[in-house]
């Protein structure tokens, strides 16, 4: 298994969409979110401007109502942002409770056609847990599957939720995976599927798995049901490498993953769409509990933003910011209260630009 720090020089997760980066600036879209947001938002845009990453930050918040264009808290206007800049940065969301309205996730992802989300999990250097030398990629599917969002009660106390799968999805998700691989020399993709049970959904979506495979001849293909897949990779994670799949399994996989390196709190996120377009993002909660006691960690969205540097092209920031959360993780002097240690999301901050180049 590849060692941790060369696995966090692939966090490109894409092919970039500037090759030709020179100095120019680029405004990309940033949502501080809600809770520990807006603070690991600003510890960001501080470590950017420190590393001078060329990056300009158009901010957009959530409105307080349902914009009925969206039927979310999500209005148009944040989505014609992310449209217009083809990139952006996402702090964590809350869904306020209620009826009547989806997810604020769910609406980024279906409104932008962020087809595939990508999740690296890699040991870090110096961060000592359970399991050494995991080297996992996961990307999900993130359109479809029970999260269509395609629900009614047929009778009183009878609720149907509908599970939908398609070749288009399948093959699109698919074909992401096998090209990650073989852009990011790994070996191994593996579907994780319920077609024991789901013969004909699951079924379509390794079926597909399996055309896509043929076209990659260097790239293994393996096939794993999901129940097995929690277990082993519990067990031993590290006979794992790409994983693919639909989007339910994604979503509990993927933080399973994160689990085995220390938590969401370490773990970036992207989420990719069509014709490059990509939203990273910090996936863990909002941590009301702690909002704006400067005690948030805010290295996830630190490594997701690398993600978006590496997708533009802008290779020498973004190595600069990484080196510098790990260096910094790994010395163990500034750790915030969830990493063991009792630094403010401050003092983390600053100790990470003090070891930039």
């Amino acid at each position: 298994m590849r060692g941790a720090v060369a696995s966090f020089r692939q966090l490109r997760g894409v092919a970039c969409l500037h090759r030709g980066y020179a100095s120019d600036t680029i405004t990309a879209t940033l949502f501080p979110g809600d809770g520990i947001g807006p603070e690991i938002a600003e510890a960001a845009k501080k470590i950017f401007e420190a590393a001078e990453a060329p990056i300009a930050w158009e901010e957009q918040y959530v409105g307080e109502a349902v914009d009925p264009r969206t039927n979310s808290f999500v209005s148009r206007e944040n989505l014609d942002s992310v449209l217009t800049h083809r990139i952006g940065l996402k702090g964590p969301m809350a869904t306020p409770i209620g009826k009547g309205h989806r997810s604020l996730n769910l609406t980024l992802r279906k409104e932008l056609q962020l087809f595939a989300n990508v999740r690296p999990c890699f040991s870090i250097p110096g961060y000592k847990t359970r399991y050494d030398n995991v080297n996992i990629v996961t990307i999900r599917e993130n359109t479809e599957g029970e999260y269509s969002g395609l629900e009614h009660e047929v009778v009183k106390g009878v609720v149907e939720s509908l599970k939908v799968i398609t070749r288009a999805a399948s093959t699109r998700v698919a074909e992401y995976a096998f090209k990650y691989a073989q852009d990011n020399h790994r070996s191994t993709v593996t579907a994780i599927h319920k077609a024991n049970i789901m013969k004909m959904a699951d079924g379509l979506f390794i079926k597909c798995c399996r055309e896509v495979s043929e076209k990659y001849p260097d790239i293994k293909y393996s096939e794993m049901i999901v129940d097995n897949a929690c277990m082993q990779l519990v067990k031993e994670p590290t006979q794992f490498d790409v994983l693919v799949m639909p989007n339910l399994y994604g979503d509990i996989i993927s933080d399973l993953c994160a689990g085995l390196i220390g938590g969401l709190g370490l773990t970036p996120s992207g989420n990719i769409g069509l014709g490059g377009l990509a939203l990273m993002e910090a996936v863990h909660g909002t941590a009301p509990d702690i909002a704006g006691k400067d005690l948030a960690n805010p290295t996830a969205l630190l490594l997701s933003g690398v993600m978006m540097l590496r997708h533009l092209g802008i290779a020498g920031p973004a190595e600069n910011i990484q080196n510098a959360v790990l260096g910094t993780i790994a010395e163990g002097k500034y750790r915030t209260g969830d990493l063991g240690g009792r630094s403010t999301c401050s003092d983390f901050t600053k100790a990470i630009i003090d070891k930039l180049d």
